[in-house]
């Protein structure tokens, strides 16, 4: 029986975390509405357990949680329906306690915090949200947390700036990693020149096993940063040069991004978050740090050489334009 379930595993977070369990030869269940999903992302591993829920059902929450000691969870919404955050998050917490999950783990996001108060944003920074989108996320993780407290499951959270990697399309630097294959212009959301940073997905998955299997980690949150600070303008240069291209970048700003969310849902949903790129959350990560004795992070150089690497076998088409 499986003893770590992740709970929207067939996103990036969930392969890597995959990916780690694989690597020390644990097995674990994957969890997700679709089947098929599931069996393309993880089909072809024998320490992988499949199983198909309905968040909505009790019943199928029971089923999928049964025999699971840490639960993962990972599950993403539509981007215009982020009220479904606390929604989905409460039935698993009543289904994990019914079944006995003794630990959940949350992969979180900046958003709760609000605009940052401070130069970097550690655990104990205010969280005063400002957006929907942030008061949804908040709200989730207060239940998260207040189910610890209740002393039925031990919880915590982990929260990730944004991400990319190998195989990482739901994320707008796939954009610039698709452009600088093809030898086409990449879409950035500006502005480009503010202090920006990025998580390396496939580093997630080895820090979220240690923080799992440490004493003392439960009962508060923790934040991963990225591999220091950078901008979007260099962060996109450095993927051209490394694909031998010249760079060629296109930036939608706040009123740009207005005028595109006339015609493209998903864009009017950016305008409110526009102040990540404007202002954006540098996460302080010395406490997470420190709890592990050190984090090991992969470069923006590596991490650009290993994402392009594998962006020709998702793209054959760039084989013949490089």
């Amino acid at each position: 029986m499986s003893n770590i379930g992740l709970f929207g595993a067939a996103g990036a977070i969930g392969k890597s975390i995959a990916a780690a369990l694989r690597v020390e030869s644990r097995p674990y269940r994957v969890v997700g509405r679709s089947r098929a999903g599931l069996e393309q992302a993880f089909g072809g591993d024998p320490l992988a357990e499949i199983a198909t829920w309905n968040p909505d059902d009790p019943a199928s929450v029971r089923a999928a949680a049964h025999g699971v000691d840490t639960l993962v969870y990972l599950v993403g919404v539509p981007y215009n329906h982020f009220e479904l955050h606390p929604q989905l998050i409460r039935k698993t917490l009543a289904g994990a306690i019914d079944e006995g999950v003794k630990r959940l783990i949350l992969i979180g996001a900046v958003y709760p915090f609000g605009r940052a108060q401070t130069a970097r944003v550690s655990e104990d920074h205010p969280r005063e949200p400002h957006t929907f989108k942030g008061r949804m996320r908040k709200e989730q993780e207060d239940l998260v947390m207040e189910a610890g407290r209740s002393g039925k499951i031990q919880t915590t959270i982990l929260r990730l700036p944004d991400f990319y990697g190998p195989g990482v399309e739901n994320s707008f630097l796939f954009r610039v990693f698709k452009a600088a294959v093809t030898g086409g212009t990449a879409d950035l959301i500006g502005p480009i020149d503010t202090p920006h940073e990025f998580v390396f997905v496939p580093d997630v998955g080895r820090v979220l096993l240690r923080l799992a299997e440490s004493d003392g980690a439960f009962d508060r949150s923790w934040n991963l940063g990225g591999a220091g600070t950078i901008t979007q303008r260099d962060f996109a240069e450095r993927v051209f040069r490394a694909a031998g291209r010249k760079p060629k970048l296109r930036v939608a700003g706040k009123n740009m991004l207005r005028l595109m969310g006339l015609f493209n849902p998903f864009m009017r949903e950016l305008v409110e978050m526009n102040y990540l790129f404007s202002d954006p959350i540098i996460i302080d990560d010395s406490a997470l740090t420190a709890f592990l004795g050190g984090i090991v992070k992969t470069s923006y150089n590596e991490g650009i050489r290993r994402t392009l690497q594998e962006m020709p076998q998702r793209m054959p088409q760039a084989r013949s334009t490089s």
